[in-house]
């Protein structure tokens, strides 16, 4: 039975595992894998302490750090399945089939990028296909560059893009912007931006790195080809909540609904914090910070029950 059992292993996990250890909180800590989406980027620059970063050695130094602490039990390569109430807490279980049962539970499961499903876009991550503006916008200075989705999202992209590429086109799938009026107004008069309305992508080119991007006018039928070095595709995330789903109030978007000042779910020994709450932001060091925070409130609930 732990005290508590930490599901991520993104910056927030590890960050509550950290915190836990020096504790000296009962936890485990389940990780699929470390690094959350920060993994496939090339080159991290707001990690704040370091400069500059990739995501795979940031991922290295994040588990690194973890496994150095002594008082906290680490499994990784396991996906947790479900969370199960039980009479004495929860149970974890995960899809090879274990069972851990603890007292409390911090969910940091993050969220995975709304993806094109569409060929060249998979072999292509981090080989000018992102998911993140604020994180891989300097990368593609003086370059031509796609942004996908024209929702709030997209419009935040084209303006983190705006100070670094030469060219932004933005391409929409109707002739409908659903993002914030008064962003789109201010961005579209930008001599460096297009806005391609109809446009449904069909297809990310290139070899070693991205070279274009084929879509489809909705309109007129017609294929057409973008000469870009970077796509960026901002048309939404799904919050990895699935696993919670059924014990937890969730709002609209599957978001798991939290109290912001303590991170406390709906239901009394769940916590979550990070991408797969209704956050804000959703950045690597809020992840932490939000984690953190919510490990200090589970350390409360913990003395005061003792």
């Amino acid at each position: 039975m732990y005290e508590l059992i930490i599901i991520g292993g993104g910056p927030g996990g590890v960050a509550a595992g950290i915190y836990g250890a020096r504790k000296k909180i009962k936890t485990l800590l389940l990780a699929q894998e470390f690094g959350g989406q920060s993994l496939v980027s090339a080159e991290i620059k707001n990690w704040i302490g370091t400069k500059s970063i990739s995501g795979f050695d940031l991922a290295q130094n994040l588990e690194a750090h973890l496994k150095d602490q002594k008082d906290i039990e680490v499994i990784d390569g396991k996906k947790v399945s479900k969370v199960e109430k039980s009479s004495d807490g929860f149970k974890v279980l995960t899809e090879s089939g274990e069972s851990y049962e603890t007292k409390y539970v911090l969910v940091v499961t993050g969220s995975r990028r709304r993806k094109l499903d569409v060929p060249g876009e998979a072999n292509h991550e981090g080989k000018g296909v992102a998911y993140c503006s604020i994180c891989d916008a300097p990368l593609f200075p003086g370059k031509d560059v796609a942004v996908v989705g024209a929702g709030n999202a997209g419009l935040e992209a084209v303006r983190d893009l705006l100070p670094y590429a030469n060219k932004i086109y933005l391409l929409n799938r109707t002739d409908k912007i659903r993002g914030d009026a008064v962003t789109f107004e201010k961005i579209k008069k930008d001599p460096k931006v297009e806005v391609v309305m109809f446009a449904e992508t069909k297809e990310v080119l290139g070899e070693a790195t991205v070279t274009g991007l084929k879509y489809k006018n909705a309109k007129s039928g017609e294929d057409k080809i973008l000469k870009v070095e970077g796509v960026f595709v901002e048309i939404g995330i799904l919050p990895n909540s699935e696993i919670v789903g059924e014990l937890v109030d969730l709002d609209e978007r599957k978001q798991i609904k939290i109290d912001h000042r303590t991170q406390k779910t709906s239901t009394p020994g769940i916590w979550a914090a990070g991408d797969v709450t209704d956050v804000l932001y959703n950045q690597n060091n809020i992840s932490a910070g939000d984690a953190i925070k919510a490990l200090l409130n589970i350390y409360d609930e913990l003395n005061k029950s003792n």
